[in-house]
């Protein structure tokens, strides 16, 4: 049994999308970061840095945090989506959703979504990262069906934040073979369960 700690958010579906798509028995503990329940110093033993999603894995009583790292210890457990054949080129791509995709589309969300009007230069700063970030998965899919070339984690892990396309109002239509990836995914029985974390029949957003 796998213990997910997370909340709705799309590093929190990465989780529960990879959990359905290898079909592994799991539950969900929600962490309200609305309430910063992500401080709470038991959550903190297992999130050093007060952050979801958070796994523990009771057949082996271990603890993963960082989805990055989850998808990973879940593509090994598994044997699904990470194959070794292919390591290299998905740990690039995934790494690039970690360390770039993410946490500047997440800026962008800031500035554009939450806070808009706060910062006329950050919401122009980011806005621009938010469309090269579109182009450059552009890009790369013109050339490749999935990011690492099959369908593997650094996909599940880089759809939830495209999903959030309405946020960002670059025009995901614009960019025709990102459009097609994102078409390809949201119709797997596995990413529609998964996106629907909270089982509130919430929908994936269309392009």
């Amino acid at each position: 049994m796998i213990e997910l700690f997370t909340s709705n958010t799309p590093n929190g579906k990465k989780i529960t999308i990879m959990l359905e798509e290898i079909n592994l028995d799991y539950k969900i503990t929600i962490v309200n970061i609305n309430k910063n329940e992500q401080f709470n110093p038991k959550f903190r033993e297992i999130s050093p840095f007060s952050k979801i999603p958070v796994i523990t894995d009771h057949d082996s009583n271990i603890n993963i945090f960082e989805s990055g790292a989850i998808l990973m210890y879940l593509g090994e457990k598994s044997g699904k989506f990470y194959p070794e054949k292919n390591k290299g080129v998905i740990i690039q791509w995934l790494m690039a959703q970690m360390a770039y995709v993410g946490p500047l589309l997440g800026q962008h969300h800031q500035f554009h979504h939450y806070n808009p009007g706060k910062s006329e230069w950050g919401e122009d700063r980011y806005f621009k990262i938010a469309k090269s970030i579109y182009k450059d998965l552009n890009e790369r899919l013109e050339k490749s069906e999935y990011l690492a070339g099959e369908y593997s984690i650094a996909d599940i892990a880089t759809f939830p934040w495209i999903a959030r396309h309405e946020w960002h109002d670059v025009g995901l239509k614009d960019f025709k073979y990102l459009t097609r990836w994102y078409n390809n995914i949201s119709k797997r029985d596995a990413v529609i369960k998964g996106y629907d974390l909270l089982n509130r029949d919430e929908k994936i957003p269309k392009p």
